[in-house]
């Protein structure tokens, strides 16, 4: 029964090498995915269940003990990061059996898919830290085919920086985790934190903490490190937009967040002061690029970047309020950014253009889609009693307490400049006089609103919800706030 754990990084990886001997057969392609994802999404809420009632789960492969064996572990927040990660990519495959278009589809597009989300699930399972390098890497590479599906000139632009970007990035992991090695002799997470503590404060572990936030600020897009970001993300089609904004980054707010909790807390009124600061440095460049632009894509690519700054904030605070409300930001934010990227990439099919300054009137037209598209960008901005809000008022609670009364009021600020920046693309697209509209399919128009519909009931569900979520996310805090229920469970097991 423990092996559940295994389930939701395996069967992903073993779908994605079954559909690469179906290169050209479409049908196949698409039905062995729903499938893969259908029988993943259920070991995963299998998995939420167990650790609920059991507690971590956690795994040490091979026949050595932890920490000598490689560990794999489940605690609340992982187990939920997998189910949402697993949720979210089964909407966006189902968007695009649409969006995508056949020739993208007989280009390795699902096994891509498939294989980033074995990483994925990977790098939030893994209770190794050079083990997270490796997972990493796996999404990394089926990132880079995603990029450049279809190879349009920006595309293959784009994916250079992107590329290069994350082999820099991969290379400074590397080093990050040989300068821990030599400090500690573990990779083993648990075990580096019980190792950390009897070293106590020395500057070299500060040095190490603030090369691993670069690291992972990279992964995660935080000031000033997401330079590369709004490029990569807006060149590839909008289904690729949609996982690598709801999905990407938040494997560096996790790993962050996991390094930041677990064992780099000998010195927090450095580090986490530091990371305090960069979270807000972010949450401010994200809110000048969300009101400089006029592209859909553009836009909704800096909300990205705000909410990395929110969620960072919460953690470095280091208090059970803050936290919580930083955990349930983090779950909100993937399933809402999910659905606005399948939303705008609606709006941009129906228009034929990213370009606000060309649209119009799309309430006469396409009412539906203009009602949702609110609903989600009022969820976006936290409007009560929507998922944002809940999240929001945690995350400046746990301010408050932590006595950090100007980032409250950068948060609350952020809120009103990310409910403009959503505003102002319902104003433009769906407010005013109606422009001429490319000739489109109403069925394509309609298959498409599924998914993105169906994210939006869900962020919805997830916000009046929350006193049925709350229970596992107090779990989850519990865990980040107390490393030694991690460190019992990995080391005893």
């Amino acid at each position: 029964m423990i092996n559940l754990l295994l389930f939701p990084i395996l069967l992903p990886f073993f779908f994605g090498i079954i559909l690469l001997f179906f290169k050209e057969n479409v049908v196949i392609q698409r039905t062995l995915t729903l499938v893969g994802l259908l029988v993943s999404l259920t070991a995963s809420f299998f998995l939420v269940a167990k650790v609920k009632t059991d507690g971590i789960q956690a795994l040490t492969l091979g026949s050595w003990p932890a920490p000598f064996g490689i560990s794999m572990v489940s605690d609340m927040l992982s187990a939920m990061l997998v189910t949402t990660s697993i949720l979210i990519t089964l909407f966006v495959v189902i968007y695009s059996f649409t969006a995508i278009g056949v020739k993208r589809e007989t280009y390795f597009y699902y096994p891509a898919i498939l294989f980033m989300l074995t990483g994925i699930n990977g790098a939030f399972t893994t209770g190794d830290i050079f083990n997270m390098f490796v997972f990493f890497e796996v999404l990394l590479m089926a990132s880079y085919v995603l990029i450049v599906l279809g190879g349009e000139k920006r595309q293959l632009q784009e994916s250079i920086k992107y590329i290069l970007v994350n082999i820099i990035s991969s290379a400074l992991f590397v080093v990050a985790v040989a300068f821990l090695y030599s400090v500690v002799g573990t990779l083993n997470m648990a075990d580096i934190s019980v190792k950390l503590s009897e070293v106590g404060n020395t500057g070299i572990i500060t040095v190490i903490a603030v090369l691993f936030l670069i690291v992972f600020g990279v992964k995660g897009a935080i000031f000033p490190l997401y330079f590369w970001l709004p490029g990569s993300y807006s060149a590839p089609p909008i289904p690729v937009l949609a996982l690598f904004g709801a999905l990407l980054t938040k494997v560096g707010i996790y790993a962050i967040t996991r390094t930041y909790t677990l064992f780099f807390i000998h010195d927090v009124g450095f580090t986490h002061q530091l990371l305090m600061v960069i979270s807000l440095l972010t949450i401010i460049a994200g809110c000048i690029g969300a009101l400089a632009y006029f592209d859909l894509k553009q836009i909704i690519i800096y909300n990205i970047i705000i909410a990395v700054g929110v969620i960072l904030f919460g953690i470095s605070q280091m208090n059970e309020a803050g936290i919580s409300g930083a955990l349930f930001y983090l779950v909100h934010d993937m399933i809402i950014k999910g659905a606005l990227f399948l939303l705008i990439g609606i709006i941009i099919a129906i228009t034929g253009t990213s370009n606000l300054r060309k649209m119009g009137g799309l309430m006469k037209t396409h009412a539906p889609l203009g009602w949702i598209y609110l609903i989600a960008a009022f969820g976006l901005a936290g409007i009560p009693p929507l998922s944002g809000f809940v999240g929001k008022l945690l995350i400046v609670q746990g301010a408050f307490e932590a006595g950090n009364v100007f980032g409250s009021i950068v948060i609350l600020g952020s809120s009103l400049i990310v409910l403009l920046s959503v505003i102002r693309i319902f104003v433009y697209a769906f407010w005013g006089e109606p422009v001429e509209l490319p000739k489109s399919n109403t069925q394509s128009y309609k298959r498409m609103m599924f998914p993105a519909v169906a994210l939006v009931v869900l962020s919805i569900l997830y916000g009046v919800g929350t006193e049925w979520v709350l229970p596992y996310m107090t779990e989850a805090t519990d865990v980040l706030l107390q490393p030694s229920i991690y460190i019992d469970a990995v080391l005893k097991e």
